[in-house]
């Protein structure tokens, strides 16, 4: 896979969750938005209110999914087409089902709050609760991934030496999403208004695509290093 491919699959992530961003800011998409009952009641509540950048890390994992099965690679379009499908159906299912945050925000939420009733101090809770989170949500990422076949090409070596880099791999991927969880979980205290209660404006807009961008920078950086990486072993 030539560099330039391998700064384009990494980047498309962090590209489609500005690009929600900026949807939702040009249209004035909030809850007054006609919007099935059904559906309305799914997405609008407690998660979205506490956790609003969560909806562009959504888009985010998906474009994710889609840069790997479309990328340069060994894995045949069948396994593509169905890897693709059982790990999009995995993000959304964990990140959705059975209302907006699904157990992706319940594990980090649930986790969090239980370390602090425990008398872990708010700060190490909270770290506690974005690990749980970031765990669910880069578990779907990592086995669609698998599903649809990694791109590049796999580097030589012993099947133990392959094994440790994949745990490596995985390790650090962790903790790039561990921050991105972090980072984008604390939007209301680095000063993003109340939507969707209300329209984004321009401050929040700028608010939250300076913290999403911030937030998937360690996970760009290691998709595209390891994307070259392999390039170059090919």
């Amino acid at each position: 896979m030539a560099a330039p491919t391998a700064w384009i699959v990494a980047a498309a992530p962090l590209a489609a969750a500005l690009s929600a961003l900026a949807a939702a800011f040009v249209t004035g998409f909030d809850q007054r938005s006609a919007m099935p009952p059904d559906l309305a009641a799914r997405f609008y509540g407690f998660f979205l209110d506490r956790y609003p950048l969560f909806a562009f890390a959504i888009p985010y994992g998906v474009a994710r999914l889609l840069a790997v099965a479309l990328a340069p690679g060994r894995s045949g379009a069948l396994r593509r087409v169905i890897g693709a499908a059982l790990g999009l159906g995995l993000l959304l299912g964990l990140s959705l089902h059975p209302t907006f945050g699904g157990m992706v925000l319940r594990a980090g939420f649930g986790t969090g709050s239980g370390a602090f009733l425990n008398g872990t101090p708010m700060a190490a809770a909270y770290a506690f609760g974005a690990a749980a989170a970031a765990g669910l949500f880069g578990s779907a990422l990592g086995l669609g991934a698998a599903l649809i076949g990694r791109p590049g090409t796999p580097r030589p070596g012993s099947r133990r030496r392959r094994a440790g880099r994949a745990i490596l791999h995985a390790l650090a991927g962790f903790l790039a999403l561990w921050f991105a969880a972090a980072l984008i979980g604390l939007a209301h205290d680095a000063g993003f208004g109340p939507w969707p209660r209300r329209p984004l404006d321009a401050r929040d807009a700028a608010i939250a695509a300076g913290l999403l961008t911030a937030g998937a920078l360690p996970h760009l950086l290691l998709v595209a290093a390891r994307l070259r990486r392999a390039t170059r072993a090919a």
